[in-house]
């Protein structure tokens, strides 16, 4: 027998031992998740995401020649500003793509045996279609 001291902690004594069956996923409330989240990207986010990639297209003024430590600040400012930029970009895009997903996945298996019917790979493919997921190719 195992000491309690030797155990580390009550809460993950157990991890990796499950026995509570399995995982169902409420397709339509994920259709309706998804689609609230793309209402909100829409009338929320959209509209300062215009704004922001605005200011952060915005060009800094070139460093004097003998200034090299400013031309160095203003190459890092502009990867993150081109990192930022991506980051506002890819956020709506993502989300509409998991709305198209959950609707697509919903669509299809719509009904009283959806449940039965949905596997995870279906939803991996709806994942995949919408570019959320890598495609089977792109797996490393």
């Amino acid at each position: 027998m195992i000491p309690d001291e030797d155990l580390g902690p009550a809460w993950l004594r157990d991890y990796g031992h499950t026995d509570f069956g399995d995982i169902a996923a409420d397709i339509l409330a994920m259709e309706h998740f998804a689609a609230r989240l793309r209402a909100d990207v829409e009338g929320n986010y959209a509209p300062r995401a215009r704004a922001v990639s605005d200011t952060l297209l915005t060009s800094l003024p070139p460093a004097h020649p003998h200034f090299g430590e400013l031309d160095q600040f203003l190459r890092a400012h502009e990867r993150a500003q081109d990192v930022a930029l991506q980051n506002v970009y890819n956020y709506a895009n993502g989300t509409y793509g998991f709305a198209a997903a959950a609707r697509e996945v919903s669509d299809r298996y719509r009904g009283s045996d959806a449940f039965a019917r949905a596997r995870v790979t279906d939803v991996h493919a709806g994942l995949r279609a919408a570019g959320i997921l890598p495609t089977a190719e792109e797996d490393p």
